[in-house]
């Protein structure tokens, strides 16, 4: 069950990265991300208020005041990567500190094993996360090096996204904690950059839908970790770069390379051998 929760919060998370990288090509990405997470916030709130899971603990608390930190300042400089840059490039990039630090710290420091089979489909999933997310005529002009900086600031984000999640062990509003410390922190990235904050109510109304669908992200991704390990749960959840190249292809009419053929290959392969873990 627990895999099936990771997968289900790759699609949503897949979802809310598609949709805000679209309004972040017609307005700043920082907006995007205030936006998307006050939304988020005012879902965490309903959803906890009829919850009947607990509180949480003090420490949970901080955990997901942590957990804050991090999606405050992976979506900030995300959907501000996919402003400056290509997507095919910066939400690989983003996605490689959310695999490589929750994995690393799992194994490492809180004693999880992994089967060999689930350590090859951990392997698997990187190459997956990128090839996926590759498309045509990247390298050309300035636009693909604009975005990577922010990109690798939003990737050490999502790490300690998913890294403390992981440690909450009850209820949902420790997920409330998360998702009104991420509204302060973009406001303060707000503040660092002189963002604007005002955009059309249309575009507003699309980054807060999509910022509804990643707190339903955030929560079956807490749901995953405490019915499956940190890693697997983190790398199965991590493999939502394919969800936008689907959509793209699926929506916008984008033909698939031979690059983004191997990456869907390798991320159906890396899941079948981690659910064997």
């Amino acid at each position: 069950m627990g895999e099936v929760l990771a997968l289900a919060s790759a699609l949503c998370f897949g979802v809310t990265h598609f949709a805000n990288g679209l309004v972040s090509r017609r307005v700043d990405g920082i907006a995007v991300a205030l936006y998307a997470q006050l939304a988020g916030s005012g879902v965490a709130v309903l959803w906890a208020v009829v919850d009947s899971g607990g509180g949480g603990t003090g420490g949970d608390y901080w955990f997901g005041a942590l957990s804050g930190v991090g999606t405050g300042v992976g979506v900030a400089f995300l959907y501000r990567a996919m402003s400056r840059g290509q997507m095919s490039v910066v939400v690989p990039v983003s996605d490689v500190g959310a695999v490589a630090l929750p994995v690393l710290v799992g194994v490492v420091f809180l004693g999880e094993h992994l089967a060999v089979v689930a350590w090859v489909g951990v392997v698997v999933a990187v190459p997956a996360l990128w090839l996926v997310s590759q498309g045509a005529g990247q390298g050309r002009g300035g636009s693909v090096t604009a975005g990577v900086p922010a990109a690798l600031v939003a990737s050490a984000g999502f790490g300690v996204q998913f890294l403390a999640m992981a440690q909450v062990d009850g209820g949902l509003w420790p997920v409330v904690v998360s998702r009104v410390v991420s509204v302060v922190v973009i406001g303060g990235v707000l503040l660092v950059y002189g963002a604007p904050v005002r955009m059309p109510g249309r575009l507003a109304a699309a980054a807060g839908g999509a910022g509804a669908v990643g707190t339903v992200a955030i929560v079956l991704y807490l749901a995953a970790t405490q019915q499956q390990l940190m890693a697997v749960a983190t790398v199965l959840s991590a493999l939502y770069p394919v969800i936008p190249v689907l959509l793209a292809l699926v929506f916008l009419g984008e033909r698939i390379t031979r690059r983004q053929a191997a990456g869907l290959v390798c991320a159906v392969a890396a899941i079948a051998l981690i659910a064997l873990r």
